[in-house]
């Protein structure tokens, strides 16, 4: 089969020598955007536990050894320590590394991998990260969804483009890997936004990219606005189309981490193309063969 884009399972399996699977964890951080240093309620489609509303909020030392003791560790010997819920550089140093060691309690984790924010990130966390270099693979990942700033704002970001590329360039100077999200459908999205974050990302040193649609999960303002007729949900084809210009012009040296996300089916709400993930690579797929698109194809050095 031709691979059109590069994907990060195989990215995994070259530098690792076989497959390699993430521990979602969820590290018991909070985030400045819904504690009240930045803001309230956070980004609005954001839901109650943050991005990983499958993760359980249990000892994390004990989420790992659940996940190495359950049928997932069959699937690979070799594994990710990922935080995924909201901003996993949000605390003191101290904090921060005891959290971290305790997720570093196999030999089969390979790697450290640390969801935040932007604004989340100075000289001396990096450098607690890059001491974990020594013996794991190191990566932060960054969300972005836009470089539309009033857009941004709108949708409560609650962080500037100028602080996401300060973030980039503090984890490039100690060679830490920099995975970033563009979201396609955001709230007052406007034409050529997705585009021109395509480009504000080809401009800096990004090592991975995940895309994926907005989708409306209960109990947030996102929900709100749906409800009162302030937002209607893009469908299947606006979406495929989006990804195959955004994989069309991104640089083809970006890694996809991920071309669709996926919300819990019992708090989705819209759309629900959402929750059928083998449909939505499909069709991605077979749109990309129909027009013979490869990723960088209009990439503009």
């Amino acid at each position: 089969m031709i691979t059109r884009y590069s994907q990060f399972n195989t990215w995994l399996k070259n530098k690792f020598g076989e497959r390699t699977l993430k521990i979602c964890i969820d590290g018991g951080f909070s985030c400045p955007n819904r504690d009240g240093t930045k803001g309230c309620g956070g980004c609005i489609f954001c839901g109650e536990r943050g991005s990983g509303e499958n993760t359980k909020r249990i000892d994390i030392s004990t989420q790992v050894k659940n996940h190495l003791s359950s049928y997932k560790a069959d699937r690979a010997h070799k594994f990710i320590a990922y935080f995924q819920n909201f901003s996993n550089t949000y605390d003191s140093i101290d904090v921060l590394k005891a959290r971290y060691d305790s997720a570093l309690i196999d030999d089969r984790i390979v790697a450290l991998a640390v969801a935040t924010r932007p604004d989340c990130i100075d000289e001396e966390i990096v450098k607690l990260l890059s001491e974990y270099q020594e013996k794991y693979y190191v990566y932060v990942e960054l969300g972005l969804q836009t470089s539309n700033e009033s857009v941004a704002q709108k949708f409560n970001r609650g962080y500037t483009n100028e602080e996401f590329v300060s973030a980039v360039k503090l984890l490039n100077k100690y060679n830490i890997d920099v995975v970033t999200h563009i979201m396609v459908g955001l709230p007052y999205e406007e034409e050529g936004d997705i585009l021109n974050t395509v480009q504000f990302i080809n401009s800096l040193n990004i090592m991975g990219v995940k895309i994926h649609s907005t989708y409306i999960i209960k109990n947030t303002a996102l929900e709100h606005l749906y409800q009162n007729g302030e937002y209607s949900p893009i469908s299947l084809d606006y979406y495929v189309d989006s990804v195959c210009n955004i994989l069309s012009h991104l640089n083809p040296n970006i890694v996809i981490c991920r071309i669709t996300g996926d919300a819990p089916k019992d708090i989705l709400v819209e759309p629900q193309w959402n929750a059928r993930k083998k449909i939505v690579l499909n069709s991605i797929n077979k749109t990309l063969n129909e027009r013979n698109i490869f990723q960088g194809d209009k990439f503009i050095q």
